[in-house]
């Protein structure tokens, strides 16, 4: 008699076909509950996983009691004249359930393994969230859910019991190789048992061999995805051609004024930010310690992040009014964002992240917007690149050139130099400053960098624990700080409690002297200060200058306690008054360039100091 190889061909469609369905579904529920925030998320997840963790006869009697002609969907199906039970269909249906888990979970995992910085910048960058999930989400998640499906193809052509219950065991139709296997054994015909195991083996020895394979490919494939930006890049040309063709803002808000105002309230778990301000065509600086809540203030302006209250408008067009209710989707805001890792779609090209935003547009002018942003940001030549292929600097521009691809109303930039060596980062800084000063929209600058945002923007707004403590022009903002933490977040480092003598007479209690003071002295005056650098170091008064007598000239006598250099600077902690007892034992931190320090320790100590009126800070808190 001819041995049967029809469980064969069965398995192999079956198996096939439920891979299909499974991959089909097993995607779409996947991407859904990716973006899900609901709480009842876990319990979702519990029942779609629920099937790979019954047993498999349990699965098959729930999908009978569904299916039969007594079940919900029999009894739909009954007056069609369609018969599932003991089909064909039933064997598809259920090898279909009980692997789909496996084909959920492993599109599940591979989403989430997507930087979610990469899905934030193409919703900044105006896609929908099907272009999103076709552009970004399936390119990144492809190789993870092809291993997905080749789990999900290995554990449809093993399943037996649910089959069993629902489909039986019908020669030619509905018998698969695992129950062909059973029932040769229950029958004594072991030899026709043993030929199905060995084809078994062989199938589940290629399909593991095939997901060792892409396993591999999975991981190197991710590690291209996170590829940091290089510390080095060829040296840039930061002159850009006059006259030439610079990104600009669309011409509907040409009329109006930039003006971004901003009042708004987020309640974290541990953390309360509450910002409130304005800024205009100016460069605005937000400046702070990590965690500050600069970050956070961009990712709300983008509509990142939802704030708890408040309203944000730009030029005219409300962006957030939680009493209004709106809140318009990052893709509507027209805000173009410079994510701190760049966020570049690691699958496209330079050209193509350029472009991603402009899919709108007819192609010639496409082209023509992207040919002339590779020119303006010196980046021709690197139109075919994928980013792990560019430098950091190169990807710091090209990141630049797609924000601006937009034409944004306006530009929010989160700390863009922070992974670049210096060299590096004062070329690009220098390169950014000359894209600002043309660029037409509002620019909101991030950085913890004092200097950095000093040189780059007009305009400073700092923050602490969540709060702004400071805002307004540069120069009122870092030269004459009043309180403690503005004076601390600028740099300053010698402090002094401080207590009023007389009109225009203080003392520094830390520091034990007196000092003239030439602003007006505030009725809460709580402590001094005075930056390292605004120290001069003069000549020995003519007059004996007591440190406690009044009148005196700020000028006082000290002794060097010791040093740190830094490659310019030197920095000189000095004792007031007397020898220092011990390393510990000083007042004030002196800044000095390299060329004066190899002067000044050649001199004998004690040292003089001037305090300079001009230079000295009254704070309170």
């Amino acid at each position: 008699m001819a041995f049967d190889w029809s469980p064969l061909e069965i398995s192999l469609k079956t198996a096939a076909a439920a891979t299909m369905i499974a991959g089909c579904l097993g995607t779409v529920v996947a991407r859904w509950m990716f973006s899900y925030p609901g709480r009842a998320k876990p319990w979702f997840d519990g029942v779609l996983t629920l099937p790979l963790v019954l047993p498999p006869t349990v699965v098959g009697f729930l999908l009978l009691l569904l299916f039969g002609k007594h079940g919900p969907i029999g009894q739909v199906l009954q007056p069609l004249g369609l018969n599932v039970i003991f089909s064909w269909s039933a064997t598809v249906i259920a090898a279909t359930v009980v692997s789909f888990p496996l084909m959920y979970r492993t599109a599940l995992g591979a989403f989430e393994q997507i930087d979610s910085d990469l899905i934030q910048a193409a919703q900044t960058l105006g896609a929908s969230e099907w272009r999103i999930f076709w552009r970004v989400l399936l390119p990144l998640a492809w190789p993870g859910m092809i291993a997905g499906s080749i789990l999900t193809f290995a554990r449809a052509l093993g399943e037996f019991g649910a089959t069993l219950m629902l489909a039986g065991n019908i020669p030619g139709e509905t018998q698969t190789i695992p129950t062909a296997i059973f029932f040769a054994v229950e029958q004594g015909n072991r030899s026709q048992a043993l030929v199905w195991v060995v084809v078994v083996v062989a199938i589940a020895l290629v399909t593991i061999a095939n997901l060792n394979y892409w396993s591999h490919y999975r991981h190197r494939f991710r590690q291209q995805q996170t590829v940091q930006p290089q510390g080095h890049s060829a040296n840039i040309t930061t002159h850009l051609v006059r006259g030439a063709t610079r990104p600009t803002v669309e011409a509907k808000t040409a009329s109006l004024k930039p003006e971004l105002a901003i009042a708004i309230s987020k309640q974290l778990a541990n953390f309360s930010l509450k910002v409130s301000c304005t800024a205009d065509q100016k460069p605005l600086g937000l400046l702070g310690a990590s965690g500050s809540g600069k970050s956070l203030t961009l990712r709300c302006i983008a509509g990142l992040e939802t704030p708890s209250s408040g309203r944000i408008v730009l030029n005219g067009r409300v962006l957030f009014d939680l009493e209004r209710g709106i809140n318009l989707p990052s893709r509507q805001r027209q805000v173009g964002f410079l994510f701190q890792n760049y966020a570049l779609f690691p699958h496209l090209t330079v050209q193509q992240n350029i472009a991603f935003g402009l899919y709108t547009l007819p192609a010639s002018e496409r082209a023509d917007r992207v040919a002339r942003l590779l020119s303006v940001m010196q980046l021709q030549g690197l139109e075919r690149r994928y980013p792990q292929q560019l430098s950091g600097g190169q990807q710091q521009r090209v990141a630049l050139a797609r924000a601006l691809a937009i034409e944004p109303q306006i530009l929010l930039l989160d700390e863009p130099f922070s992974a670049l060596d210096t060299h590096l980062r004062s070329q690009l800084e220098k390169h950014l400053q000359e894209i600002l000063a043309s660029y037409p929209g509002i620019t909101l600058f991030v950085t913890h960098n004092l200097e950095e945002a000093y040189r780059i923007c007009q305009n400073l707004m700092i923050l602490a624990a969540g709060q702004v403590v400071a805002s307004g022009p540069k120069a009122e903002v870092v030269e004459r700080p009043t309180e403690f933490v503005v004076a601390q977040l600028t740099g300053c480092k010698n402090f002094s409690q401080a207590e009023i003598v007389e009109t225009q007479l203080i003392r520094a209690v830390d520091w034990n002297c007196l000092l003239r003071v030439v602003e007006p002295i505030p009725a809460d005056l709580s402590l001094v200060g005075i930056r390292a650098h605004h120290i001069i170091f003069t000549s020995a008064p003519e007059r004996n200058n007591s440190a406690i007598a009044p009148g005196s000239s700020n000028t006082f006598p000290c002794w060097l306690v010791q040093t740190s250099e830094t490659l310019h600077r030197t920095t000189l902690y000095l004792k007031l008054h007397a020898a220092p007892s011990d390393d510990q034992d000083y007042h004030l931190q002196a800044e000095v360039f390299k060329e004066k320090w190899s002067l000044l320790k050649e001199q004998p100590l004690p040292w003089y100091i001037h305090l300079d009126p001009l230079r000295l800070f009254l704070m309170t808190g």
